[in-house]
């Protein structure tokens, strides 16, 4: 039989080897580096808006922000292969399950916020003319061909949330298959490929298709450890030439699909590199990365801050103090809402349950 000394090592062994275990487990941590990358995003993302609502469509430096929509639709599906498989066995049927659902609910989301802009709009005196959501060219273009005006659009608003719920959807779908065959993913996304080519053969597009096949290119990314994600990027030299090299394309070209994918991988790879680089305890970086745990959150916030801050300043004319104004309002208020946001989760269980029934 043990002694007592033996005994109590024995636990405190056993205790450092949970711990070690906990502490190296991805279940456990979030990945800080890619909270940042989905803040930073964000905070693009409320340049490109202020550019839209305050510019307008005549601004000529559009296609150096194309990469951004996609860029978010790749990360989501970095988020499935990489984040959700490292919390379920993909036998797990709650996984096909937590995807489907959640993209679900971000299309309820989508159609909610959109209904309520039909009627907040005109109230808020913006001068935008709404379409008829209920028109069934409309509703084909919305949820099906996705063929809205890259800049300036009227007829909907939030509109990244439909290709994100249906790749999130289709992702839970094919986990299905995935369980039997490892390499769905990968066929799948050669399929998608494959369409996009036939459909230009033929003189035509599907934004949709093209975006859900960069985010089902995440998925594939998702599937490469961390670790030699990190070694990979850390050659800033590398990526700077290189998107030297893109920036001098989409210059030339604009910004055809191959580019894309090009831009949504490189800038993502330069955005993160930025986020594993450096100490993660500055005020700056800790924004950036608070926004990240609440992107799609920041999303919202964002359009409808930039909605008021339009009707708000109509009355003006469009002079330097006033997109001086605007602009510095519109980042300091989406960061101001997403720390109010996270500080009321914090104090009120309610409001955390909230958050996590919509949002989670």
């Amino acid at each position: 039989m043990p002694s007592q000394t033996e005994s109590q090592a024995n636990r405190t062994s056993i205790q450092g080897i949970a711990i070690q275990a906990t502490a190296s487990s991805p279940k456990a941590q979030r990945i800080s580096a890619l909270d940042f990358t989905k803040g930073a995003l964000v905070l693009i993302m409320v340049l490109y808006h202020w550019i839209n609502y305050f510019i307008g469509p005549q601004w000529q430096y559009y296609q150096y922000l194309r990469f951004l929509t996609p860029s978010f639709i790749f990360i989501t599906g970095f988020m499935v292969s990489n984040v959700y498989l490292s919390k379920y066995d993909a036998a797990d049927p709650r996984l096909a399950k937590r995807l489907f659902v959640r993209g679900l609910k971000l299309l309820v989301i989508f159609i909610v916020l959109n209904v309520a802009r039909t009627f907040l709009i005109p109230a808020l005196g913006t001068g935008v003319v709404m379409g008829n959501l209920l028109d069934p060219g409309n509703l084909f273009t919305i949820f099906v061909s996705g063929n809205l005006p890259v800049v300036g659009g009227k007829l909907i608003a939030f509109s990244i949330l439909v290709p994100i719920s249906y790749l999130l959807m289709f992702s839970g779908a094919l986990m299905l298959s995935y369980r039997l065959y490892k390499y769905t993913f990968h066929v799948v996304c050669v399929v998608l490929l494959s369409s996009i080519l036939a459909l230009g053969l033929i003189g035509d597009l599907s934004p949709y298709l093209e975006v859900v096949t960069i985010g089902m290119l995440g998925v594939l990314a998702g599937f490469i450890p961390i670790a030699k994600i990190n070694d990979f990027v850390r050659h800033p030299y590398m990526l700077a030439f290189a998107y030297l090299c893109y920036t001098i394309a989409i210059t030339i070209w604009n910004v055809p699909f191959p580019l894309l994918i090009v831009g949504v991988t490189l800038s993502v790879m330069v955005i993160y590199l930025i986020g594993i680089s450096g100490s993660e305890s500055g005020i700056i970086k800790g924004e950036v990365i608070l926004l990240g745990k609440y992107s799609l959150f920041g999303y919202i916030s964002q359009i409808a801050i930039l909605q008021i801050l339009s009707a708000g300043l109509r009355r003006f004319d469009s002079g330097v103090a006033v997109l001086a104004i605007s602009f510095v309002a519109a980042f300091a208020l989406t960061i101001a809402s997403v720390e109010i946001v996270d500080r009321a989760r914090a104090r009120t269980p309610s409001v955390d349950r909230l958050y996590k029934a919509v949002f989670a």
